[in-house]
C-alpha cells in the first residue's frame, strides 16, 4: 500500500502544537513520531515545514439550502467550499422547502447528501408546533439532533425559546440532542416598534443589535437553559452573541460530561457593532452583531470553557438578498465567501 510521509509539519491538535512527522498508508495515519526516517520505509515525502496541519473540523451548523433554495446554494456546491476551508463533517439546518419536520423529508436529504456531498455529514430534524410526537421518533445514531433555527413554532411566528410550555413537553419527552435559536420575541417587538415609530421602515442597520439586543438574547437563553436543567435535557444554544449570556453555562467539568453546551460563530468573533458602518447590511445577522465588549468576552468565555465550539453559520443568500433592509429578515451569512477563500 501507498505510505506519504509529511516531515516537519506543525501539528496543532488536542490543545497542543508540535512539529512532527506523520507517517500516512492509504488514507489512515500510521504513525506520528518527532522524527520518522525514511529510508527505513519506501515512501513519498511532503516537505511540510513551516505549514499548519490540524485534523479535519466539524461545523456544527450550516444551511446548505437543498431542497427549495438551489438558487443560492445546494448540498454539492457548500460541501465542496467546507472542505476548501478544512470542514470535513458538517450538520445543516431544517429550514429548506419544505422544511426537513418530517421523517419521510428527512430521509430525502440524508439521501441527497449521499449522491453529492464532498463531506461527512448529518442533518437537524426540525421542530414546531405540530411535530412534537414525529420528532420523538429520530435516530439519534444518524441523527444529530433537533433544531428550530430558521423556523416559526406557529402560524409563521416566533422561535421555540418563547413557548416555555412546549419546552417543557419537548425537554421532558426528548432524549435526542437539541439545539435552539434563543431570542425573546416580545423583547425584539418591542425595540423594533420603538424604532419604527422614529425611522419609519427605513431603519438604519446600526440598530439591529438595539433591536435584538442583549437581552433578548439573555432573558432566552436563561429561560431555555433553566428548563433544560430541571429535565436533565441535552441541549445546545446555539450562536450565543452575548458576554452575559456566558455566566449561564457551566466551564467547571469537560465538554464531554457536559449536558448544556453552546456555541459562538465565527462572525460574532470577527465583527462587533462598530463595523456596521463600514459593512452596513452585510454583517446583520441574527442573533446581532453585538458590541466590542461582547466581541472579546465571547473569546475569553470560548478559552474559559464557557463556550465549547465555533460555527459558521454558512448559509448563502444573493447580493439582493443581503441588501434588504433590516425589518427584512434575512439569516444571511455571506461570511463564508470570507472563510472559504478557495472555492
Amino acid at each position: 500500500m501507498n505510505r506519504t510521509l509529511l516531515k516537519n509539519a506543525t501539528i496543532v491538535n488536542e490543545g497542543a502544537i508540535k512539529i512532527a512527522d506523520v507517517l500516512i498508508k492509504g488514507k489512515r495515519i500510521e504513525k506520528i513520531e518527532s522524527s520518522i526516517d525514511p529510508r527505513k520505509v519506501n515512501v513519498k515525502i511532503i516537505e511540510a515545514a513551516g505549514l499548519v496541519l490540524m485534523p479535519g473540523m466539524i461545523d456544527d451548523q450550516v444551511h446548505f439550502r437543498e431542497p427549495g433554495f438551489t438558487y443560492k446554494g445546494n448540498i454539492f456546491s457548500e460541501s465542496k467550499a467546507a472542505v476548501a476551508g478544512g470542514i470535513t463533517s458538517y450538520m445543516d439546518m431544517p429550514n429548506t422547502n419544505p422544511n426537513t419536520t418530517t421523517l419521510k423529508l428527512l430521509e430525502e436529504k440524508y439521501l441527497l447528501a449521499a449522491n453529492s456531498s464532498f463531506a461527512n455529514y448529518s442533518f437537524f430534524m426540525g421542530i414546531n408546533k405540530n411535530n412534537l410526537e414525529a420528532s420523538l421518533k429520530i435516530n439519534n445514531e444518524t441523527v444529530c439532533g433537533l433544531s428550530d433555527d430558521g423556523l416559526y413554532f406557529d402560524n409563521q411566528d416566533g422561535l421555540v425559546c418563547n413557548y416555555p410550555d412546549y419546552l417543557e413537553q419537548l425537554f421532558s419527552k426528548s432524549n435526542s440532542l437539541i439545539a435552539l435559536h434563543c431570542e425573546d420575541d416580545g423583547l425584539i417587538q418591542k425595540k423594533e416598534a420603538q424604532y419604527k415609530i422614529k425611522y419609519g421602515n427605513e431603519i438604519p442597520v446600526e440598530c439591529h443589535n438595539l433591536i435584538r439586543s442583549e437581552d433578548a438574547c439573555y432573558q432566552a437563553t436563561k429561560r431555555v437553559v433553566e428548563i433544560a436543567r430541571k429535565h436533565k435535557t441535552r441541549l445546545h444554544v446555539l450562536h450565543v452573541s452575548t458576554l452575559k449570556e456566558t455566566s449561564l453555562f457551566d466551564y467547571k467539568i469537560p465538554v464531554s460530561q457536559k449536558r448544556i453546551t453552546a456555541e459562538v460563530c465565527v462572525h460574532h468573533l470577527w465583527f462587533s457593532n462598530h463595523d456596521y458602518k463600514e459593512k452596513g447590511s452585510f454583517i446583520k445577522w441574527n442573533p446581532s452583531i453585538k458590541s466590542e465588549k461582547d466581541k472579546k468576552g465571547l473569546l475569553q468565555a470560548l478559552k474559559d470553557n464557557k463556550l465549547d465550539i465555533i460555527a459558521t453559520d454558512h448559509a448563502p443568500h444573493t447580493l439582493e438578498e443581503k441588501k434588504a433592509t433590516i425589518l427584512k429578515v434575512n439569516q444571511a451569512v455571506l461570511w463564508f465567501n470570507m472563510l472559504y477563500p478557495f472555492y
